[in-house]
């Protein structure tokens, strides 16, 4: 696993409530987290932070745990066809740059390498996602607001 990538999750952590996070990548896998009641007794979060962290983690997990299980179900039957634009990072992916505007792309454009085909926010950081080779949109695997996995399928370009 790239150095980079480890290095972004751990800033990402540092930015969040989330407690700990693990990503897999292939036969590899990471697993970071950090102790939060040693940050509370040196004085670095409020006693409320607990509360808040707690019940989010949990109710995260599923929800996330549920959209990578159903593009599993999709992309096995769209990926032969053509190359996967994969999430770069956990968040939430948008096709357009605001609500009500036009999708970065439909079914079926055609697209050229470093052309934006999708937004992932990821810390209320807006993360524009660029084709990474020419060719024409061929199926939109992920809808409009849906929470997105770190390497998970997106878009296929074929």
């Amino acid at each position: 696993m790239d150095i980079r990538k480890v290095k972004k999750l751990i800033e990402l952590l540092e930015e969040s409530n989330i407690s700990e996070i693990e990503i897999q990548e292939g036969e590899e896998s990471v697993r970071i987290s950090r102790n939060l009641l040693g940050q509370a007794s040196m004085g670095q979060q409020p006693m409320g932070y607990y509360p808040q962290a707690q019940p989010q983690a949990p109710q995260a997990a599923p929800q996330q745990g549920a959209a990578p299980a159903a593009a599993a179900e999709e992309a096995p039957a769209e990926t032969p066809t053509g190359n996967s634009v994969n999430s770069p990072m956990v968040g939430t992916f948008y096709r357009s740059p605001a609500p009500g505007a036009k999708p970065f792309v439909e079914v079926g454009q055609r697209v050229r390498k470093g052309d934006t085909v999708c937004i992932v926010e990821a810390m209320k950081m807006m993360n524009q996602i660029e084709a990474d080779h020419d060719g024409v949109i061929e199926s939109i695997l992920v809808e409009d607001g849906e929470p997105v996995e770190f390497d998970q399928p997106m878009l296929i370009i074929a």
